[in-house]
């Protein structure tokens, strides 16, 4: 009877995920009626153990999860997420297809929004978050971009890879569990259980993360959609107060090797109360993670990607001390690497606060501290501050400031008040903001150092990262070597609009820029022993090095009356 029950239960989950995927159940794994197993035979392990789940790896595992990694996922719930994820794709292509009366102009901004009322005729679920403040972002954007389809539906699928394509958004990835890998150069049925951890701006901002399916369906030949959707793999809630609505992108390739992304971010969300309200009127108005933003930043390292792939413009940029096509792509490597790292230091959990600064238009100063270990960046203790401050100017006036060499020594330490002088320009960009430096500081006690410097800007905002080389290491970079290994500590610059709305009833715009300073120092060797007293001391030093800058910044700008 038992043996009669399994059989039938079987059969029901191997029927329901042949309708869903495409595939026979029993393809999905190495025996009929197994659990004890998710990868297909022959599919390459992307970053999980041969029961699909690395507990290592997976914040927020724990001796039950222990379990399930031990008997594999049940079939029946394998054929649940592949019924998630196959309807969400159908969900998005609708989406993704539709116009009027579907999407609606934003009448706060213009932009393209889902009519709630429509929707929800179409699509009635219950909301995700009970809390008075929660609310549903949505968003469509559309742009081409100069990559070929299938090298980004390969990207897209590929966690490292993915946030390499969006470094600025993306600091963590994983694969956590593949139910469908899809073949080389076919990646149509590809199904995996990711997770995901965006974090933008300002540590003011608090990140989001999700646990999602991702599926790849090819719809006809050249056109692929990509479809997410959030899925409580854990049991115990969303890591966050996020939450993924059936959302992606519809990828169509053109001719010369382009393809034109239409993208679509439907996200339900609770942390009004945990943003700072600074970035309050930015991260409620839908722009900082909408479809605008994923696109831009997409075009944006596509055309990257693009100027480095050709060897008559790395012709025309060669010059000073970058003399070679190894040298120029270590050079970018390294960059590269340094605005992830970056980026991904904005997150600072377990900071303190030194809030003496008004919080009307300046945060306070935030400061972290953590030991380093990891390769590629300095090792021992590094303490982390940043402070984020409105100004009344437009985000590009104040890129500009940052970008142009007369005024560094406005703000930047390390020139002790000197000039500086750039003896390598690499572009990245057809904006000539969009550049790689390599800047040699005149100070006469630092002979030894130049710096690195990343600096880009479009429609979602700026930023200027840079971090100090010494020569030696400055060297084999130039030289084509691997660059790696080239242990890199960043600062920078994070410039965006407000999100406020324009209130000038004389004509002006009301608006300003949200700028966020962050500096990373290394205060002790690997062999240091964390103290409270040293962590103290360290927190106050640097506490007043950002403050201070923070204070030259708007005296520079003459915002020095903002209080």
């Amino acid at each position: 009877m038992e043996n009669s029950r399994l059989k039938e239960e079987h059969e029901k989950v191997s029927a329901l995920l042949t309708k869903y995927i495409g595939k026979p159940f029993d393809s999905l794994t190495p025996g009929a009626g197994s659990s004890q197993g998710v990868l297909p035979t022959g599919a390459p392990n992307q970053g999980t153990t041969s029961h699909g789940i690395d507990l290592e790896r997976n914040p927020g595992s724990d001796n039950r999860k222990l379990v399930c990694r031990r008997r594999g996922i049940p079939d029946m719930e394998k054929a649940l997420m592949a019924e998630t994820a196959a309807s969400a794709a159908d969900e998005l292509v609708r989406l993704l297809r539709a116009n009027e009366p579907l999407w609606i102009k934003s009448p706060s901004d213009g932009r393209y929004i889902i009519d709630r009322v429509g929707y929800e005729k179409l699509y009635a679920r219950s909301g995700r978050f009970k809390s008075s403040n929660a609310r549903v972002e949505s968003s469509k954007d559309s742009a081409m971009v100069t990559l070929p389809g299938m090298d980004l539906v390969d990207m897209f699928l590929d966690p490292n890879k993915w946030i390499d394509l969006f470094p600025t958004i993306v600091t963590k990835a994983r694969t956590i569990l593949v139910l469908e890998a899809g073949t080389v150069g076919n990646r149509n049925g590809s199904l995996q259980m990711m997770y995901e951890q965006m974090h933008i701006l300002s540590p003011l901002v608090p990140r989001r993360e999700f646990y999602f399916l991702r599926l790849c369906q090819q719809l006809e030949p050249g056109q692929w959609v990509i479809a997410d959707i959030s899925y409580d793999f854990l049991k115990d809630g969303s890591p966050s107060r996020a939450w993924r609505l059936p959302s992606g992108c519809m990828i169509e390739d053109k001719p010369d090797g382009c393809s034109k992304v239409t993208w679509v971010e439907h996200v339900e969300v609770d942390d009004r109360t945990q943003t700072h309200r600074l970035y309050r009127d930015l991260i409620c108005g839908r722009s900082a993670y909408g479809a605008e933003r994923w696109i831009t930043n997409l075009r944006r390292i596509c055309e990257r990607l693009t100027f480095y792939k050709e060897e008559t413009a790395a012709a025309r940029e060669f010059g000073g001390v970058v003399t070679s096509p190894e040298g120029r792509r270590s050079v970018v490597n390294l960059s590269h690497r340094m605005v992830k790292i970056f980026f991904a230091s904005l997150e600072m959990s377990g900071k303190l606060d030194f809030p003496q600064l008004s919080e009307v238009n300046n945060s306070g100063v935030r400061v972290a501290i953590r030991k380093n270990t990891e390769q590629g960046q300095l090792i021992g203790m590094v303490v982390s501050a940043a402070t984020s401050l409105w100004l009344p100017l437009s985000p590009q006036n104040v890129f500009s400031f940052f970008k142009d060499e007369k005024s560094r020594s406005q703000w930047d330490i390390l020139s002790n008040g000197n000039t500086v002088h750039e003896i390598s320009h690499i572009s990245n960009g057809t904006d000539p903001g969009n550049c790689i430096s390599i800047i040699r500081p005149f100070i006469p006690t630092e002979n030894n150092m130049l710096m690195l410097q990343e600096s880009c800007t479009d429609s979602s905002g700026s930023m200027v990262v840079y971090a100090p080389v010494d020569i030696p290491a400055m060297n084999m970079v130039i030289g084509g070597e691997d660059s790696s290994i080239i242990p890199i500590l960043p600062s920078g610059f994070v410039i965006s609009g407000d999100g406020r709305p324009d209130t000038g009833s004389t004509g002006v715009d009301s608006r300003g820029s949200l700028l966020t300073v962050a500096f990373q120092i290394l205060i002790a060797g690997p062999n240091a022993t964390p103290s409270t007293e040293l962590n103290m001391e360290s927190a106050a030093t640097v506490n007043t090095l950002i403050s201070t800058t923070a204070l030259k910044i708007k005296a520079a700008l003459n915002c020095s009356n903002l209080d």
